[in-house]
């Protein structure tokens, strides 16, 4: 079966160039001209290996990419950008990006990254059914204050005790864990989170703030984990009972 590659890059002519080269080396191919476009095609083909652009309308690379890792952090991402500086490409390995290449690019050398991270999948994969087979290996559970979080099995204990967790939490759970101690806005949260395009108005990430209080603050008017930041949005401090308790 041909190995799939997901080109989401808005600028047609560096699109349909990279298609045809990639299909002459054997791979399947689709194009996503925007951010929108790009996460619903990877959540519905499943690709091996995503380059991704920058600057794209609707939902910027970044957003796509961390959307993205929040669900999946083993498929490859290469990111393809003529946003070339130091501070874009840091920010780019922060976010879970693979591999970073400037544009203007030299095309053998993006084939050779190519085929450099598929076959590193590939090996992850062959570790990944290793470690399944372990009868040692555990499910990672996050924990703070008296709340625990299994990722593995969408299963949280709180204060209403055992609590079956939807896909849509467990996602946005992982965005504040992975952020904790810093300020989210709403428009972040609902990029990153749902892939919603900038400008989008709803109420829906404050529904599940509250949902998120009920079930692990002991007293959800009086939150010390996910708190609210006037005029930003929310930030989630996992060691808040810590430093109430020693302080």
């Amino acid at each position: 079966m041909k190995q799939r590659i997901l080109l989401i890059e808005d600028e047609v002519h560096i699109a349909e160039g990279l298609k045809l080269n990639l299909e002459l080396k054997g791979y399947h191919v689709r194009i996503s001209p925007d951010g929108v476009s790009g996460l619903q095609d990877w959540k519905d083909w499943k690709p091996d290996l995503i380059v991704l652009d920058i600057m794209l309308p609707g939902i910027d690379g970044f957003s796509v990419l961390r959307n993205i890792r929040l669900d999946d952090d083993l498929v490859p991402i290469l990111i393809l950008s003529a946003k070339g500086d130091s501070e874009d490409k840091v920010k780019g390995f922060c976010c879970g990006v693979d591999d970073y290449l400037a544009k203007p690019f030299n095309l053998e050398e993006f084939l050779l990254r190519v085929k450099r991270l598929l076959l590193r999948a590939a090996r992850q994969d062959r570790s990944d059914a290793l470690k399944e087979s372990d009868p040692t290996s555990q499910d990672p559970i996050y924990r703070f204050g008296s709340n625990r979080i299994d990722f593995d099995s969408l299963t949280a204990y709180g204060q209403p005790g055992k609590i079956r967790l939807t896909e849509q939490e467990v996602k946005l759970l992982k965005l504040f864990i992975s952020n904790r101690g810093k300020p989210v806005s709403r428009s972040q949260i609902l990029e990153i989170g749902w892939g919603y395009p900038r400008g989008m108005k709803t109420r829906t990430v404050d529904n599940f703030i509250v949902r998120f209080r009920k079930y692990f603050e002991d007293n959800p008017q009086k939150p010390v984990f996910f708190k609210s930041l006037r005029s930003v949005g929310y930030v989630f401090d996992h060691e808040s009972e810590s430093k109430e308790k020693t302080g």
